[in-house]
């Protein structure tokens, strides 16, 4: 980790460390970066699954539980409604995915008697940061919102600018990411990216500036921005990227990460807790970051 990254990290410390509850803690990626989190001060845990193998696992890898509780469930189901239990019930801060079934821990999270669903939508944002480029950015939504429309927009910009701005940017810009920077009623996503600048403009999306429709390059790159001859309040200095639809986000982070520095970070909001869902070929450095990022919330 570089020393811009390390100070990225501890301006998300918080002044206690939260507790982290992990759904099957059988994912010894999941454990060594709850251990990382630990170590630095972010979070304790408490490791809901089968304690023989949790335990063995920990042994084969060298790796310390011993500062953590944990709580023994037979499989992956009943460890990720134990996790969400132990939110729900305020023993915990932040839910974390260890070895479950996405949609698994989704189910518990959304049981309307026993979950931990909030008042409004759940949502993904993440949190890339490139080390070469001292740059952080925010996207939404690349993991659960599949084909948002114009009111589902809306909720995905407010809870990407309340997480920014937990996260210390008090006045994110925000990029509606569009193929072009003109309206064109042919193409749904300028539609939106038009009206979304507009509510903000009104005041009915407040904390942040919205400006589009604008293509990738425009949003994020100066150099682009200039040469095409644009300019609008976020051209080259956007912090949260809209997509369309989850194809555009998803496979837009996925390249940034194998083909680029960027490090990645996410977080699932809307329930009464921050929950972190990485994927199982997320480094332990991405997870480390998410847990981070989590603690900010």
């Amino acid at each position: 980790m570089t020393p811009e990254f390390m100070e990225q990290l501890n301006a998300l410390r918080p002044n206690t460390p939260r507790t982290l509850a992990l759904a099957m803690a059988t994912d010894v990626h999941a454990l060594k970066s709850i251990i990382r989190a630990h170590e630095l001060g972010f979070v304790n845990a408490i490791l809901c699954g089968p304690i023989n193998d949790v335990k063995r696992i920990a042994r084969e890898n060298n790796l310390d539980i011993s500062q953590f509780e944990i709580i023994d469930c037979t499989d992956d189901i009943t460890a990720a409604k134990c996790a969400v239990e132990l939110v729900r019930v305020g023993r915990a801060d932040i839910l974390m995915k260890g070895l479950v079934h996405t949609a698994d821990i989704l189910r518990a999270v959304l049981n309307r008697e026993t979950g931990i669903r909030g008042d409004g939508i759940l949502s993904h944002v993440s949190v890339l940061y490139s080390p070469s480029r001292n740059r952080r950015l925010f996207m939404t939504d690349i993991a659960m919102v599949m084909y948002p429309d114009l009111e589902t927009k809306v909720k995905l910009v407010k809870n990407a600018v309340s997480f920014a701005n937990h996260m210390g940017v008090e006045m994110p810009r925000v990029a509606p990411l569009c193929a072009v920077e003109t309206l064109n009623p042919a193409m749904q996503a300028t539609v939106d990216a038009d009206a979304l600048h507009n509510m903000n403009i009104r005041g009915e999306i407040e904390n942040c500036i919205i400006s589009g429709p604008i293509a990738f390059d425009i949003a994020v790159s100066p150099a682009a921005a200039m040469a095409k001859g644009v300019s609008t309040p976020i051209a080259g200095d956007a912090d949260i990227l809209l997509f369309h639809n989850i194809e555009a986000g998803n496979n837009t982070i996925k390249a940034m990460v194998q083909f680029g520095d960027w490090i990645f970070g996410g977080v699932i909001l809307g329930a009464t807790a921050p929950i972190v869902i990485n994927s199982r070929s997320d480094s332990d450095l991405s997870k480390l970051y998410s847990i981070c990022c989590a603690c900010s919330m």
